[in-house]
């Protein structure tokens, strides 16, 4: 490591040097300033090139971090290898840049290509970490932990015979994951089941689910946690299901993505083109006029036209406000939620053979109407904050309750007991809200996707009444359907 180093140094130097010798040369054989340039005071024109000094000062940087280098090595109060000095110099030049670019070591540059590639050999379980033993979120469909009956809730207390005690998610979930093909032994505990459950699995290919999808009512639900590069066709088979499982009764599409960090730009591109016909999706512009880029929309709507709610919260960043910002600046899509992160940068991964890799900004990117977001994100349609509502346990008097009240003609068979006010209580006593439900009961819903689905049936209500001889009142979407339930949060870990 150290001869490398030394013959970066070394190599460094002499390109400099002779760089500057060169262009010392070159300027010396240059014509001289024409009297007329010299009448009027004018320098030569020396566009796209430095000065010489520049190399000179360059050289002496070069050699300030060789000095400065051997200091370290020689008299810091611990010793430190040649590799992590070296290794911290060149992340640190890089995070001095700005907030993005960064070295990443062969480990880390490894983990996020399982990140990005969206697969990886492991047994396909969802985990997290409690009381110091690993817990199993859930399995995931299809996979060996599945095959082999691992369920939501079991502990995990051995891998392959060794106590998973004292380790942290991160080392138990690599010591999961391996080579496709080889076998592993855990035991597990498991709530109700006397001593312990051993389990030999065989690692095999996993699947990262980037999209989740359900149905709400009337409307399809897609949730787009990261962009891999199996989102696009995530999202399509999404869609694909939702109108066989609705068929005619579909009216709109929520697209959630909130709390996405972004990922892959040429999958949120190839999302983005799902729900639009044509048209430019993002433009990146780089350090030079020639490294400008544009990309359009393809025919096809795979929507068919349907209305869009796109969700987007402070967490939604980068490949999310791609997806965010076209489908709203071509009216396809309202967003709601709050504002974005505001990420507008575009990194490229450089592999260092030998090494990592080096995560370098390389361009702005903008939306279609030519709106920059860095650093000012991607401001809703419509803002709605989340929230939690609370059933006020209110008590209210209505016509029924009045003393001689006529009766419905449809309830005349109802007696006068029915019409008493104590009916508003449960058989515990306690106060009814207004849905019939007990307040102290209520679960947490998801405010923001219910707004969303609202502003869909609304829409939909809104779209049949003006049809021509529409019966409006029996297309009425139904409001039967309760609130949805706040998704999930993402487990923190899949080995």
């Amino acid at each position: 490591m150290r001869t490398f180093f030394y013959g970066f140094i070394i190599s460094a130097l002499l390109f400099f040097g002779s760089a500057a010798v060169y262009k010392s040369t070159a300027q010396e054989a240059a014509p001289a300033e024409t009297p007329e340039q010299e009448a009027q005071g004018e320098e030569p024109r020396t566009a796209g090139e430095q000065p010489v000094d520049s190399y000179s000062e360059t050289y002496r940087e070069l050699n300030l971090f060789g000095d400065v280098f051997e200091r370290v090595r020689a008299q810091y109060v611990e010793e430190v290898s040649d590799e992590q000095l070296i290794e911290n110099s060149i992340n640190g030049m890089l995070t001095s840049l700005d907030p993005h670019s960064a070295y990443l070591n062969a480990k880390n540059f490894e983990e996020m290509q399982v990140q990005t590639k969206g697969e990886f050999g492991g047994l396909g379980i969802e985990v997290t970490m409690e009381n110091g033993f690993v817990k199993v979120v859930s399995p995931i469909d299809d996979t060996p932990a599945f095959r082999a009956g691992v369920q939501a809730g079991d502990y995990i207390t051995h891998i392959d015979d060794k106590p998973v005690l004292g380790l942290s998610l991160g080392e138990a979930v690599d010591k999961m994951r391996g080579k496709v093909g080889t076998e592993i032994k855990l035991e597990l505990r498991r709530e109700g089941t006397e001593g312990p459950i051993n389990l030999t699995l065989v690692r095999d290919v996993i699947q990262i689910q980037s999209v989740r999808h359900r149905v709400e009512g009337n409307v399809g639900y897609i949730r787009i946690t990261t962009f891999s590069q199996n989102t696009e066709s995530g999202v399509r088979k999404a869609i694909d299901e939702i109108k066989k499982e609705l068929g005619g009764k579909l009216i709109g599409y929520v697209l959630d993505l909130r709390n996405n960090p972004g990922g892959l730009l040429d999958q949120a591109i190839l999302t983005s083109d799902v729900f639009l016909d044509k048209g430019e999706i993002v433009s990146t512009r780089g350090r030079n006029e020639s490294d400008t880029k544009r990309d359009n929309a393809t025919p096809g709507d795979l929507a068919e036209g349907l209305p869009i709610v796109v969700l987007i919260n402070g967490g939604s960043a980068s490949a999310s406000e791609i997806v965010s910002g076209a489908l709203q600046d071509h009216k396809r899509a309202i967003v709601l939620g709050t504002k974005s992160f505001g990420k507008g940068s575009v990194q490229t991964v450089i592999p260092m053979p030998g090494h990592g890799a080096v995560r370098l900004t390389t361009a702005r990117y903008y939306t279609p109407s030519g709106r920059s977001i860095q650093a000012k994100g991607i401001e809703p349609d419509i803002e709605v904050e989340q929230a939690k509502i609370e059933t006020l346990g209110s008590k209210t008097i209505e016509e029924a309750d009045l003393k001689g009240a006529l009766v419905n003609e449809k309830d005349k068979d109802k007696t006068e007991d029915n019409k008493k006010p104590d009916d508003k209580k449960d058989e515990s006593g306690k106060e009814k809200g207004g849905n019939g439900e007990t307040a102290s009961d209520e679960e947490v819903q998801d405010y923001q996707l219910a707004r969303a689905i609202d502003l869909l049936r609304g829409l939909s209500f809104y779209s049949v009444s003006n049809q021509p001889d529409a019966p409006a009142a029996a297309e009425t979407p139904s409001n039967d359907n309760p609130p949805p339930a706040v998704p999930q949060v993402e487990p923190e870990a899949k080995p």
